[in-house]
């Protein structure tokens, strides 16, 4: 029963009346309490009363309707004869318009009058207290409306509509609770008070009748699951009808596969607890024997194929359990066959033969007779952008071509991935003008293409990170892609403009060009702090062409043309040298460093060989890719190597959301021209490629390890350390690394768990030169433009005037030498991590689609390592889109 409160509003003063008035029993009945159509007498004096006659009919009390249209409501007329069963039928056609709150019908003498007060007009509609359901949700399911005239079944209505709204969310306890706000001028305020509670859980899932299998075995077939406290992310906990008839067909078909072939489901109830927090679950079931699979065979109406050559390729043989499932499998692959060879309307029907004495089921898969199938034509409907040419050049098939579902199949794989339409869109196969014709229609969605990106976030290699980057995937409808994008971060500075033509002049060549603008700041570790070290820029361009050599190996050359400067901070580490020259000071950077500066030209003439088989490039699941990448560097310029790399992947989904990967890349450098490889061309290694490890943190390396006197002073000891990676002209990695599916709520919240092994090792670089300052090494001190300063030499020899110290940038002073300020510093080097010898890491990382953007945390153990390297134990990336 439910109740409306009704609250009165009257006057400028605002004063309310608040009366309780139940809509259930009589009022929501609409049965109102309403005075008898005649007044009575007991007994046989008023059965002996007079018949009079109906001399007139007047309404009082209406307000917005009209007097004949409130009589057009009854079937009362002047000149009737009165009676109390016609006075009763005028009340209930008046209270079946709904239109009034009561109404009474009085005679007095032939003159009838009809008093009625209308229902009042809904002002508006409240919603409080829905919080899982917004008001765009819920309002539009309501049938009383503003403006509409107010009567009580509607609101009946309304509050079952709400009401299932929560069930189906599962929210079995919500109540709702109507309530009237009386205004002036019969106008009424409809307030919804909703009390939301919480979902209904599943507690228990009970399972009779089974023997085969126990209870735990089936429930793990099932979608829906029994709420605990591991599963507080999982959205399957929570009951839904829908759901529960979907289990039923998951036990069947886990029953069907493992040779039941009788199994059914005899019942299955829910019963909801009395608290209306919980439902109980009980499947009856009856799982019936157990069969084999007979004789198997294959019989063909296809002139093409021999059905006892079929029959000794299917996957069953006479003797193995009875699974329904591969029976269905088999179908689709005879079905797929047959579309191989043309036959796009081929019928495969299985006929089974079951024998209940010897409990096996014989199964013959007839091949029906059909046509060989041409393609008549390609139609292409629901592009209003994209140019006909640009989704027809990805069809495998041309119109008049023999029909092939392997290649329709691929030629809706290659539409779906240009990534311009809907995600479920599949060619569809239709009749053509004649038997042996087919048409194929794509229907095409198109959603928008353009990306303005704009991302902030925090990585623990770079600290804060600024990104933005505006592209569109499908220029003027041609199949361009044009992009221009910056990143900033503590390290790191970029812009970068692309244009991409994946189909020059139309012909299946594609074209991209990238110019761009780099800075790079290298840097070290002095004791745990990062400090820079050498500043990398790098200007210039890269043309490439590629072109398919089969549907999935593809060839890719390019040219790119790098403008590169390295340079240190000259107040830092550069000093006058014994030329008298200012430059970079071995001693305060390192032979190494002061090698690699200057500025550069890199002409590079590269090519690839790509080959890709993945179903997404994305995420993905199934498929490999490899790819053999070799560049020359020396055609022009100042640089001259050869470089060779190498990589490949292999994915398997391995059932039930487990996603097993393998990969592999190695690479090679070698200079050439009497040149040396370049620090900046080597290769390194290190997060974020090998976890486990700091940002270049294995491979060749320079420690330097600093002293506070003599080394072989007993007094000295070690003050602090730095090193320098200088990274390796070889290097390998390998990965293994299984994605583990967690429950239905933690997919939908983007949590992606792995687990992880890495192993990988760089090395081959030429043993840079060494300092040794063990007994210390003097290191001037120096003003901000990089200038020696000295105190003046007072004239006296090997001494300057402590008291009035005066310094000076001049070496000399009325002929006299100065004495250079600084300091001896007392340091070892030593070059570690040159070894081809794996490092090994394990670990698990999660990656989550946060609301805050993509994040990525990895957690890793190093298990094998060489000195020098440099660990790291965790490392995480986050970042946002707005």
């Amino acid at each position: 029963m439910i109740g409306l409160e009704m609250v009165r509003s009257t006057g400028a003063g605002r004063k309310t009346q608040v009366a309780a008035v139940l809509l259930g029993t009589t009022i929501l009945a609409g049965v109102p309490a309403v005075a008898f159509a005649q007044e009575t007498e007991a007994g046989a004096a008023s059965a002996q009363a007079p018949v009079e006659t109906i001399k007139s009919i007047s309404v009082k009390g209406s307000q917005r309707l009209e007097q004949q249209t409130v009589l057009s409501y009854i079937d009362l007329r002047v000149g009737q004869p009165y009676s109390k069963a016609a006075a009763d039928g005028a009340l209930k056609d008046l209270y079946g318009t709904e239109l009034f709150k009561s109404v009474e019908v009085t005679n007095e003498g032939g003159n009838v009058v009809i008093e009625v007060q209308e229902n009042p007009v809904v002002n508006r509609i409240i919603l409080e207290g829905n919080k899982r359901i917004k008001n765009d949700k819920i309002l539009p399911e309501i049938k009383v409306a503003p403006r509409q005239i107010f009567t009580r079944s509607k609101v009946r209505a309304d509050v079952a509509r709400i009401i299932e709204l929560y069930k189906r969310q599962g929210r079995y306890a919500a109540t709702v609770e109507p309530k009237m706000v009386m205004l002036d001028q019969n106008r009424v305020d409809i307030v919804f008070e909703i009390t939301e509670g919480d979902k209904s859980k599943v507690r228990q899932i009970n399972i009779i009748g089974n023997e085969a299998f126990s209870d735990g075995d089936l429930r793990g077939q099932m979608v829906t699951k029994q709420a605990r406290w591991h599963r507080i992310f999982s959205s399957g906990t929570s009951y839904d009808p829908d759901r529960m008839a979907f289990d039923q067909q998951k036990l069947r078909q886990f029953y069907l596969t493992e040779g039941y072939a009788d199994f059914r489901v005899v019942s299955a109830v829910a019963e909801l607890t009395p608290d209306k927090k919980d439902f109980i679950i009980t499947y009856v079931v009856e799982e019936g024997e157990r069969y084999k699979f007979g004789d198997v065979k294959v019989e063909s109406q296809l002139r093409d194929f021999d059905g006892d050559k079929l029959a000794a390729n299917l996957p069953m043989k006479a003797g193995d359990w009875y699974n329904a499932k591969l029976v269905e499998d088999t179908i689709e692959n005879l079905n797929n066959t047959a579309g191989a060879f043309g036959y796009a309307f081929a019928d495969v029907r299985p006929q089974y033969d079951r024998n209940k004495e010897d409990l096996t089921m014989g199964l013959t898969f007839v091949i029906r007779e059909a046509p060989r199938v041409y393609v008549e034509r390609i139609d292409i409907n629901g592009n209003t952008l994209t140019q006909d040419k640009v989704i027809r050049r990805e069809f495998r098939l041309a119109e008049g071509d023999a029909f092939n579902s392997l290649q329709v199949r691929r030629s809706t794989n290659r539409i779906k991935s240009l990534g311009y339409f809907q995600e479920k869109f599949e060619v569809e196969q239709k009749p053509g003008s004649a038997e042996d014709r087919i048409t194929l229609e794509a229907n095409v969605e198109e959603k928008p293409t353009g990306e303005l990106q704009l991302s902030a976030g925090f990585s623990s290699l770079e600290s804060f990170i600024f990104q933005a980057s505006i592209r569109q995937r499908n220029f003027r409808g041609r199949g361009q892609t044009v992009g221009l994008s910056g990143s900033y971060s503590r390290y790191s500075k970029s812009v970068q403009a692309s244009f991409v033509e994946p189909y020059l002049f139309d012909k299946n060549v594609s074209l991209g060009v990238d110019i761009y603008r780099r800075d790079y700041n290298n840097f070290n570790y002095y004791n745990s702090n990062r400090n820079t070290n050498y500043e990398q820029t790098t200007t210039g361009f890269q043309i490439r062409a590629g072109l398919p050599l089969t549907e999935y190996i593809t060839a890719v050359g390019r040219y790119t043309l790098n403008y590169d400067d390295v340079s240190l901070s000259e107040s830092q580490f550069y000093s006058i040298n014994d030329q008298g020259e200012y430059a970079c000071d071995p001693l305060r950077a390192g032979r190494y460093l002061c090698d690699a500066l200057g500025k550069r030209l890199s002409s590079i003439l590269g090519f690839s060989l790509i080959y890709d088989t993945l179903d997404n490039r994305v995420r993905p699941s199934r498929g490999t890719s490899a790819s053999v990448n070799i560049d020359v560097a020396g055609l022009g310029g100042d640089v001259k190597y050869a470089r060779l790399r190498a990589n490949a992947a292999k994915y398997w989904s391995l059932g039930k959301g487990f996603i097993f990967s393998l990969s592999g890349e190695g690479g090679i450098i070698k200079p050439y021209g009497g040149n040396d490889v370049r620090l900046t061309d080597r290769f390194y290694l290190g997060q974020p490629q090998m976890r486990g490890f700091a940002i270049r943190g294995l491979g060749p390396r320079v420690l330097r390890q600093y002293y506070s006197g003599p080394i072989d002073d007993d007094t000295s000891s070690m003050t602090s350390d730095s090193d320098d990676a200088l990274g390796g002209n070889y290097y390998y990695m390998g990965r293994a690394e299984m994605e583990i599916p967690l429950g239905s709520g933690a997919r939908e919240m983007g949590l992606r768990p792995s687990i992880f092994v890495d192993a990988g090792a760089v090395w081959g670089t030429k043993r840079p030169e060494l300092s040794d300052c063990g007994n210390g090494c003097f290191i001037g001190s120096r003003d901000s433009d990089g200038n020696q300063i000295y105190y003046e030499n007072n004239g006296t020899p090997n001494e300057y005037d402590q008291e009035n110290v005066v310094q000076t940038t001049d070496p000399t002073t009325n002929g006299i030498a100065n004495f250079a300020v600084g300091n001896n510093s007392y340091f070892t080097e030593s070059y570690l991590g040159d070894t081809w010898l794996p490092r090994v890491a394990v670990g698990f990382g999660v990656n989550w689609n946060s609301p805050f953007g993509p994040f990525r945390i990895d957690i890793a153990k190093v298990l094998v390592k060489r000195e020098g390297d440099d660990t790291r134990v965790f490392s995480f990336n986050v970042g946002t889109q707005f």
